[in-house]
C-alpha cells in the first residue's frame, strides 16, 4: 500500500490508502482493467469481528442505489452498498471460509467483488478521494464521541 491517511479512533486508528475512490456508504473503488470494491477500514471498525458475508452472485447486476449485501459481526448486521454499478465479474471466493479478511485486510486480499462497470466515469465523478473521504470520516467520528457522551450525561 502506497501513501496512507491515519485518522485516531478511539484507541484505535482508521487507515484510508491514498489513490482509491470511496463512498459516503464506507466502500473503496479500485479502477483497473475491472473494478474491485470492498469495504472500508472504518467500516469493518465500527462492525467488529466479521462473521459471516452476504454478497450478490457473479453476473448479477448492481446498483449505487441499492443495497448489495450485507455484512454480519459479533455486534451488528449492516448493508453494503456498491460504490459502482455494473455486472459482477467474481465474488472473493475466500470470504465465504475467511470473513475475517475484512477485518484484517479490507484494502488487500479482503475485496468483497470485481465488477465490470456501466457508467464508470459518472459513477467516480460521484465518490470521494482519500482526503474528501478522510473529513467525512473525522465528523463521524466526532458525531459518535459526542453521542457517547450525551449517553454519559442521560
Amino acid at each position: 500500500m502506497g501513501d496512507v491517511i491515519r485518522l485516531a479512533a478511539g484507541k484505535f486508528f482508521v487507515k484510508i490508502p491514498v489513490g482509491l475512490f470511496y463512498s459516503e456508504h464506507d466502500t473503496w473503488a479500485k479502477r483497473d482493467s475491472t473494478v474491485a470494491v470492498g469495504i472500508t477500514d472504518y467500516f469493518q471498525l465500527l462492525l467488529g469481528d466479521v462473521l459471516f458475508v452476504n454478497l450478490p452472485d457473479e453476473g448479477s447486476e448492481i446498483d449505487t442505489t441499492e443495497e448489495i449485501g450485507e455484512l454480519e459481526s459479533v455486534k451488528a448486521v449492516l448493508d453494503i452498498y456498491s460504490p459502482v454499478s455494473g455486472r459482477v465479474l467474481e465474488v472473493n471466493p475466500r470470504l465465504e471460509e475467511e470473513p475475517e479478511l475484512l477485518n484484517t485486510l479490507p484494502y488487500g486480499e479482503g475485496w468483497l467483488l470485481k465488477v465490470e462497470p456501466h457508467n464508470l466515469e459518472e459513477d467516480l465523478s460521484k465518490l470521494m478521494s482519500a482526503e474528501e473521504y478522510a473529513k467525512l470520516v473525522e465528523r463521524k467520528i466526532r458525531e459518535e464521541r459526542e453521542r457517547a457522551e450525551r449517553q454519559k450525561i442521560d
